[in-house]
């Protein structure tokens, strides 16, 4: 999509991006989420965002370049300057913060669940 290079008032502006950020703060349901994004943006716009956001979570896992680079067919740069803007964003931190977060609850539900199951025999 093209974005025309016109301005529109400053005060419209942010009111109109609050209301974007309080339609993505109150989807908590993936496929509600999938629905959104999916109707929302392109399929390459959509490509482009989970492949950044690929790229900064197998970075902080510590994946090598080339691997993400051949994994997801991006380019080096493409890479470098993803490893470059989670050192400087504060919003790509706070992604990988909460991926974490859902991977470490996840772990320690099938542990809790293994000791469930193995608790009852």
């Amino acid at each position: 999509m093209r974005t025309s290079k016109k301005r529109i008032n400053r005060n419209l502006a942010k009111q109109i991006g609050r209301l974007l950020y309080n339609v993505i703060a109150d989807i908590r349901d993936p496929k509600e989420a999938e629905l959104f994004l999916s109707d929302f943006l392109t399929k390459v716009e959509l490509e482009a965002l989970t492949k950044r956001l690929a790229i900064a979570y197998w970075l902080s896992k510590g994946r090598h370049y080339d691997n993400i680079k051949t994994n997801l067919a991006v380019s080096s740069t493409t890479v470098a300057t993803m490893a470059n803007l989670i050192k400087k964003k504060k919003g790509l931190q706070l992604a990988i913060k909460k991926i974490s977060a859902d991977e470490w609850a996840d772990q320690w539900a099938d542990k809790i669940g293994h000791f469930m199951k193995f608790g009852r025999k």
